[in-house]
This record gives C-alpha cells, sequence and structure tokens, in this order.
C-alpha cells in the first residue's frame, strides 16, 4: 500500500510542485503599485492558514484522483492569469488609478491640529499667525518641486537650512550627471496644517503635515522619452515637513509673511552664497537665527 502511495506520489510530483508554487507566487505578490506612491491595493486571499489548506487539498487530491487534480489545477490556472492581467491593467491604467486617487483624496481626514500648535506658539510669541505660516509652508513646497523639475536648487537656497540643501543640491546634481529630468507637475495642495510644536535646547521645532496630488515621471534629457512612471498619472503624497528657528526668536509683525526678502542683518535684497550667506555682508541667515528655516522634508504613510 505504501509503495502505491509513494509511486503515485512521485508520478505526479511536477504537478503538485507546479501547483504549490504557482500558489505561493500568487500569495505572496498579490499587492501591485507601488509601494511608496500609490497602492491600487491586492487581492484578498485570506490568511496562511487558508493557503495551506488549499494546497493540502490539492495534493491529497492529485493522488487520489489524479485526473481532478489536473482539473482542478487548470481551473486555478485559469483564475490566476485572469487575476493578474486585472491587477497589471488596473496597476497601469491612469484613467484607473486617477479615479482611485480623488477618491482617496476625499476620503481622507487628516487632523488638523493647526488651532491647538498656534495657541503654543503664541503663548512665547505673540505675533505668530498660524494662517501665515501655513501659506509659507505652502510656498516652500512648490519652490522646491518647481526647483527640482527645473534642476536650479537656488530659488530653494533661503528656504533651506544648509545640510538640507546640500543634500538635496547632491541628488539634484545626480539626476543631472545622469542626463535625466525628474518632472514634478500639475501640483494640487490638498491639506496643510500644523501638526506639532517643542522646545528643544536652543532650538523651536515646528512641524507642518501637507498633502498633495501631483504628476511624478523621469524624462531623458537628450530624447525627451519617459523613464519611469506615466506623465498621466496622478499620486497621492503625504509629506512632514520640519522646521527649526533658535529659541527666542520672534516673529516680526512687519513683515507680510515668512518668507525672508532682505537679508535680517543689512537689509539688503536676498542674494544667498550656497552656504546660506548674505552675498553684501556675508552674515548666515538660513541657520534659524532670524526665523524658521526648513531642516527635513520626508512622506509620511
Amino acid at each position: 500500500m505504501k509503495k502505491r502511495f509513494y509511486k503515485k506520489l512521485l508520478q505526479y510530483l511536477p504537478f503538485i510542485l507546479l501547483a504549490v508554487s504557482l500558489l505561493a507566487c500568487t500569495f505572496a505578490f498579490g499587492d501591485v503599485g507601488n509601494q511608496n506612491r500609490y497602492s491600487s491595493g491586492g487581492g484578498d486571499y485570506g490568511g496562511d492558514g487558508d493557503i495551506g489548506a488549499l494546497i493540502g487539498y490539492l495534493i491529497g487530491l492529485f493522488i487520489d484522483d489524479p485526473v481532478a487534480g489536473m482539473i482542478v489545477l487548470a481551473i486555478l490556472l485559469v483564475i490566476i492569469f485572469l487575476r493578474r492581467r486585472k491587477a497589471k491593467k488596473q496597476a497601469t491604467d491612469p484613467n484607473l488609478i486617477n479615479r482611485n486617487v480623488q477618491n482617496q483624496v476625499q476620503a481622507d481626514t487628516t487632523f488638523d491640529n493647526s488651532t491647538t500648535v498656534a495657541s503654543q506658539i503664541q503663548a512665547i510669541d505673540p505675533a505668530f499667525s498660524s494662517d501665515k505660516f501655513i501659506g509659507f509652508a505652502r510656498e516652500v513646497f512648490m519652490t522646491i518641486q518647481a526647483a527640482w523639475t527645473a534642476k536650479d536648487w537656488k530659488p530653494i537656497r533661503p528656504f533651506e537650512s544648509e545640510t538640507l540643501f546640500n543634500t538635496h543640491k547632491q541628488q539634484l546634481d545626480e539626476y543631472i550627471r545622469l542626463g535625466k529630468t525628474n518632472v514634478v507637475e500639475k501640483i494640487g495642495i490638498k491639506h496643510c496644517s500644523l501638526h506639532s510644536f517643542q522646545q528643544d535646547g536652543d532650538k523651536e521645532v515646528l512641524v507642518v503635515w501637507l498633502n498633495a496630488v501631483m504628476r511624478d515621471y523621469v524624462i531623458d534629457d537628450a530624447t525627451k522619452k519617459v523613464l519611469e512612471s506615466d506623465p498621466n498619472r496622478d499620486w497621492y503624497m503625504k509629506y512632514e515637513m520640519v522646521f527649526n528657528r533658535k529659541a527666542g526668536v520672534k516673529t516680526d509683525p512687519g513683515r507680510k509673511g515668512n518668507a525672508i526678502t532682505n537679508c535680517p542683518n543689512c537689509g539688503a535684497p536676498t542674494e544667498i552664497t550656497s552656504s546660506g550667506q548674505c552675498t553684501y555682508c556675508g552674515s548666515v541667515v538660513t541657520n534659524g537665527e532670524h526665523d524658521w528655516v526648513l531642516t527635513d522634508i520626508h512622506s509620511r504613510s
């Protein structure tokens, strides 16, 4: 009896292994889409216990009734093929993805903590304005995207700390070296609010949350051929922007916004070197000594 069992097992082992491999791959890679940007979701296939039970059922079926096992395997292969084809279409159809993105935006309920944070800051800086700072944060974000696409990082220099500026410039220089452009366009800011504030030693840290929909793709500079992503596809991105300033610095009530348009030291129009210095008096104006400066920006889940 055992010999007959093992003979059947060896006879249909290739089919059993094929079934197990296909099912394992299907369950392991159910999700589609770029997880760093947008996920169109994957199949709802159940847990590991369901997978094991199905594989065990197939193995037993092959041994007891090879014909039935082949039929079930064929049906599973067809289902897998159709689902993968549908998933691939969903992952590459910009119209479908854009509709999903809009649904995602409408369903999003990012908490707005601006009132609480503004009250904390106004307790030590009465002239601070939540609306003005949110407008400033939006301006910084849009300037960053425009400078990145234009591959000219000078416009963003007045807004960033030296460390962040150098990091971004190195990344941009690599695109220039490779002859590529990361195009970021059709930007729509959907949410921008003050998230948190804390005093950390000799500095103050203000965190802003910003959500935006945009087109984001890479092209070859010489041929203009699209190398990555799709110019017709929307991305819904959520960012955390971190601003620092020296503890004790107060908001200038006479300034329209937070953007540095004149050197705080000599009053000359803003012309800042790559090291954050005023070209007229040499004073470093992007270190948080005079006003808020962006020290970090990253995506958040």
